[in-house]
């Protein structure tokens, strides 16, 4: 890829974006950009590269006949609505628990998607989706696909959320099979890329090296990287992830 220059905007875009209580989302994608992964459901929506991995995982796994769509992509007056509708039905706590506050929800990013077990009388919030059968099957192969299981059971002191076991978000491999392997949430795998996975000495996962590029408070930097397949995510916490592909041709 050679020199790329990482501006201060481009902090905020990606699919490694931190949308969380403590970072907002600060830039707010519209409808248009999003597609429809699943067929029953074409008011369900994802960003493009989410809604390819997520059509090709179900394909492998044959989810579709027993998994559904619940909610994906949100704008900010949807998620509102949410908030208001649920803070009125469910109380506060319930609410802070499960449901993000408008701003720093990850549906906002198109990222984001919660699926459930097809049956009839699904909860909107806190849908069922089992651990089991061909629910396993499709948690197993998450990974490869380049999503996780967002909200884990034990992290909420980490991600401020209740565990939700129905609620997958995209990050892109290999990023979701390192995640998954080391039982991390996303904000623990963005504090251990910058604690161990500099310009000078990279993560290594295969033949696929991983970089974590502070801003430390520049407007932008310019890099040098190899001449290789190359990704580029902002974390939207002040610093970039750069992939590079350094076995492929």
């Amino acid at each position: 890829m050679g020199n790329v220059v990482l501006k201060q905007e481009m902090a905020c875009r990606g699919p490694l974006i931190l949308v969380t209580p403590e970072y907002p989302l600060r830039v707010r994608p519209g409808r248009e950009q999003m597609q429809a992964p699943l067929r029953e459901t074409p008011e369900i929506l994802l960003a493009k590269e989410a809604k390819e991995a997520l059509c090709a995982l179900l394909a492998e796994t044959g989810g579709e006949a027993e998994i559904t769509g619940v909610s994906g992509f949100r704008t900010r007056e949807e998620q509102e609505k949410i908030w208001e509708d649920s803070i009125r039905e469910n109380g506060p706590a319930f609410t802070k628990k499960f449901v993000a506050l408008p701003g720093h929800s990850e549906h906002e990013t198109g990222l984001a998607i919660d699926l459930a077990k097809r049956q009839p009388g699904i909860d909107f919030i806190c849908p069922e989706f089992p651990r089991d059968g061909s629910f396993g099957v499709f948690r197993d192969k998450l990974p490869r696909y380049g999503f996780i299981e967002r909200y884990l059971e034990g992290k909420e002191n980490i991600t401020g959320i209740g565990a939700e076991p129905w609620h997958f978000r995209y990050v892109g491999f290999p990023h979701s099979a390192i995640i998954a392997e080391r039982g991390m949430v996303l904000e623990e795998y963005i504090e251990f890329l910058k604690e161990g996975a500099s310009l000078r000495k990279p993560y290594r996962y295969g033949g696929i090296a991983v970089f974590y590029v502070p801003l430390c408070g520049e407007t932008e930097k310019a890099v040098c990287l190899p001449d290789a397949p190359c990704s580029v995510s902002g974390t939207n916490e002040g610093g970039f992830v750069i992939t590079v592909w350094e076995d492929l041709p």
